[in-house]
């Protein structure tokens, strides 16, 4: 048994079930390993694509996804991804080749410090030099990525060790670890705190994003009436249809929310951190601030909780849903008279769509929302459609709506889409792109149709970088620089063998949307799309 294949044996102790990649000739010995494996190859055509898939596999599992590449050019155009995973709390292993470490046949060529290069995003980055520690250095690695706060862990295997024979060594089992229970102390204080209050709202978090926390958390709201709100990555943990919810912090400023928020004596920040947008939401001293939470926040001038409950979120919620508080003087009605008016101004461009004018977003969302099943899957990529999303597509289902809003990288939104088919195959999964994020790496569209799956990507096409030109505008700049000239994605889907559909006017979209649905293949439609001027 040579490293290779122990690494690939440690992987399959583990319950890994693909690796997503870009293998180089640094990488044969662990396809030669992979090809007697349990676990399934997925070459992609890009490598940020592959860590991309194999992040959004261990976003949705909590178990960490793997992705593979060669040396220098491939390890760097893993980056992106590498930085989206640990940014985004996701967890994933990355793999690189090396140019044999104990004998060179071509000097410095393609070499590089790739583990230095990785420190800086990931949790964990080490070369394994030695066949004695491929099994505890994999291990340990898969452990750090998945342990909270779960990221990204980077493993260096240099070609000339691949080969070496290990076969007196066996992969190590990784045994599960329990998170430690919050202080009593802390959660007597909190539940103080809350008979006290009298106008609680509760602020979801992207950590929250657990099914036992979902559970818990929709019967605590349920139960004590309280009002909430979320994050964008904390958008799909509890169903928006529950009449406690008030909406999503998408904008970062001069959002309807803000005004409703604002009225909160307390809000209880659950699993919130402070890569996600509504920081200055919750500024320090305007309101008691209960940090519910896996692990301690830093403290900034923005943000600084009154409290600090540590530990195990799901075991919170359960002591706070199972205890007997006194809520009979809360105060709720000026909160649920903003809400309703906030969510009024919401549906301001929700009226009839008219044929005159192109697609606007909150329209597609809309009539999308009314013809896609309530368990599809949306995968959305980054652009200022995204905020339109947040806003007003009401998720019914935890991880319905998956958006990045740490890194937020552009692609990624595709990519994640072919991700969930593979581990959701029954349901429907479309991805929301916009023309400049697709066309960054469009050899994937190979990819989704050599996988047959059955997939939508819906273009938002505004033949521009919509959200930055928008933003030059909103800041006083003349238009420049930010224009775009498009192939014709209809004729592009069918030359990659996939069903291309267009959409010219606001009132083909349905129709459009729902022929493309009777064909169970790789779908491609572009919406000729155009943001209004009154759009923030």
């Amino acid at each position: 048994m040579t490293v290779a294949q122990l690494f690939i044996k440690c992987l399959e102790s583990h319950g890994v079930q693909y690796i997503f990649g870009v293998p180089g000739e640094e990488n044969l010995d662990m396809l030669d390993a992979l090809k007697d494996s349990s676990i399934k190859f997925i070459i992609t055509r890009n490598e940020q694509t592959a860590v991309f898939m194999a992040a959004t596999h261990g976003r949705l599992t909590g178990k960490a996804g793997v992705a593979l590449a060669t040396l220098w050019p491939g390890a760097t155009n893993m980056m992106t991804g590498v930085a989206y995973a640990q940014l985004g709390w996701m967890p994933v292993m990355v793999i690189t080749g090396q140019k044999p470490v104990k004998k060179s046949k071509q000097g410095r060529f393609q070499v590089i410090d790739i583990v230095s290069m990785m420190k800086p995003i990931t949790k964990f980055t080490t070369s394994l030099i030695d066949a004695s520690r491929v099994a505890s250095t994999v291990t340990h690695a898969l452990m750090i990525s998945e342990e909270e706060k779960p990221g990204a862990v980077h493993i260096e295997l240099p070609e000339d060790v691949a080969s070496e024979d290990a076969t007196i060594y066996q992969p190590l089992q990784l045994l599960p670890v329990r998170r430690p229970i919050p202080d009593i102390k802390a959660v007597s204080q909190f539940f103080s705190l809350l008979e006290s209050a009298e106008r609680p709202m509760i602020l979801i978090g992207g950590w929250a994003n657990r099914k036992r926390i979902s559970n818990y958390l929709t019967k605590v709201i349920e139960k004590y009436n309280i009002p909430f709100f979320t994050s964008q990555m904390g958008k799909w943990v509890v169903d928006e249809r529950l009449t406690q919810y008030i909406g999503t912090a998408a904008l970062t400023s001069g959002d309807y929310l803000h005004d409703v928020i604002a009225q909160a004596d307390v809000i209880i920040a659950i699993g919130y951190d402070m890569i996600e947008k509504p920081t200055n939401l919750i500024e320090a001293g305007r309101t008691k601030v209960v940090h519910l939470h896996f692990t301690p926040t830093e403290i900034t001038e923005l943000y600084q909780p009154y409290l600090q409950i540590i530990g195990d979120i799901g075991n919170t919620l359960r002591q706070w849903y199972e205890a007997t508080l006194d809520t009979t003087h809360r105060k709720l009605d000026p909160l649920w008279n903003l809400a309703s008016q906030a969510k009024q101004k919401l549906t301001h461009y929700t009226d009839p769509i008219g044929s005159s004018w192109l697609c606007h977003p909150v329209q597609i969302i809309t009539e999308l929302r009314s013809l896609v099943d309530d368990d599809a899957i949306l995968c959305l990529d980054n652009g200022l459609y995204k905020v339109w999303f947040a806003r007003n597509y009401p998720c019914y289902y935890p991880n319905t709506l998956l958006l990045d809003n740490a890194l937020a990288t552009m692609w990624a939104g595709y990519s994640s889409a072919m991700a969930v088919k593979l581990l959701e195959p029954d349901k429907q999964v479309i991805a929301i792109v916009g023309d400049g994020g697709f066309v960054m790496n469009l050899g994937d569209i190979e990819t989704a149709v050599r996988l047959w799956h059955d997939l939508t990507i819906i273009i938002l096409n505004d033949s521009a970088y919509g959200m930055i030109k928008r933003k030059q505008h909103n800041s006083g700049f003349v238009n420049y620089g930010l224009d775009l000239q498009n192939p014709d994605f209809v004729q592009l889907a069918e030359s990659f063998g996939a069903k291309g559909y267009r959409v010219d006017h606001a009132t083909d979209f349905a129709s459009v949307f729902q022929q493309s649905q009777s064909e169970q293949w790789v779908k491609i439609i572009d919406v000729v799309f155009a943001y209004p001027d009154d759009i923030s």
